[in-house]
């Protein structure tokens, strides 16, 4: 008798076993399917895989989407989908700058975002008729050496004074100071902004090849004032809090203060809508946003997320009342900076 209810007892136990093995296997096809289901999404990134490549990483492991990306400068992207035309196989472009985008806006590249995106960031933070949107922010600043520069000039226009011979730093090739500069034609107008740079040349301006190299330099004392964004200083402090340095904000309301965006639009030759408008709702989420105050430092737009603790508040900047879209002209900033010797 003992025998037979053990022989019993162990049947039972062999068909349970049997039966999870087949649901956990059933378990394992429902996920593999819902990987499957999940697609694909192509996209062109302006942004540096070392900033954003843990973003979109994580956002293939939340939504199973199958991400290809293609990374390179982000006019040459822009390019890139012009070119390619309604063959171009990106469904989304993701830009360091609004200016690239607003060209792809005016070439008809693009295709609107619904109101539910673009209404989720500050005003003048989406284009007007919705092609692109805003996923994060940086200012324009001064870094400077708060022991050498005890008196900071209160305008990017006093860097071309003798007393600033050869202790200011820029780096001309960058983007984000060629938007700059585009953002003062816009303003100043092109005699002014010419004036300017011709100034800053002949006041001995030391060239550098990026933004990061003259932050390098304030803190090594082998520089006194550059011309950068924001970001680049805390990226520094948030690890070295005896890095030497700070952040000088100047021009209020005028091209000295711009607050240029990385942001990202949805490709008319698309036809993925469904899996780009997720990958956009993930960037202006809470965790995206957060993301951008951890990672990158820069600016969070969207989600009530706030700015890194030793930011002055985004609301309580004075950034120029320029619509971002004017300054898509980068054709005519590359020929300015030419033309006066500031680029090769």
């Amino acid at each position: 008798m003992t025998s037979l209810y053990a022989r019993l007892r162990l049947i039972l136990c062999l068909v349970l076993v049997a039966g999870l093995a087949i649901a956990l296997s059933a378990c394992g096809d429902d996920a593999q399917q819902a990987q499957e289901d999940a697609g694909q999404l192509t996209i062109y990134s302006g942004r540096g895989e070392s900033l954003v490549g843990p973003l979109i990483e994580r956002f293939e492991e939340l939504t199973g989407i199958s991400v290809r990306i293609r990374y390179a400068g982000t006019a040459e992207l822009a390019v890139a989908i012009l070119e390619e035309g309604d063959r171009s196989p990106a469904d989304v472009y993701y830009a360091q700058d609004a200016g690239a985008l607003a060209a792809l806006a005016e070439n008809g590249a693009l295709t609107p975002l619904p109101d539910d995106l673009t209404g989720n960031v500050p005003d003048g933070f989406a284009d007007a008729s919705g092609y692109w949107v805003a996923t994060s922010g940086r200012a324009r600043v001064l870094i400077i050496s708060p022991d050498r520069v005890p008196d900071p000039p209160s305008s990017v226009f006093d860097l071309v004074e003798p007393e600033w011979r050869g202790r200011v730093g820029w780096a001309p090739t960058n983007g984000s100071f060629q938007a700059f500069v585009t953002a003062m034609r816009q303003i100043h107008g092109e005699e002014t902004t010419e004036q300017w740079l011709r100034g800053m040349i002949a006041n001995d301006v030391r060239v550098y090849p990026k933004n990061s190299p003259q932050v390098q330099a304030v803190h090594d004392g082998e520089l006194d004032i550059g011309l950068v964004n924001h970001y680049y200083l805390i990226r520094q402090t948030s690890v070295d809090d005896d890095w030497h340095g700070a952040n000088h904000f100047t021009d209020a309301g005028e091209a000295g203060a711009l607050i240029n965006i990385a942001g990202v639009a949805l490709l008319r030759a698309s036809d993925n809508d469904k899996n780009a408008l997720r990958f956009i709702e993930f960037l202006l989420s809470e965790e995206g946003q957060t993301y951008f105050r951890e990672e990158t430092f820069e600016y969070p737009v969207a989600a009530g997320v706030e700015a890194w603790p030793t930011l002055v508040p985004l609301d309580e900047l004075d950034p120029p009342s320029l619509a971002l879209t004017s300054l898509s002209d980068l054709e005519g900033t590359l020929e300015l900076l030419e033309r006066v010797g500031a680029l090769p």
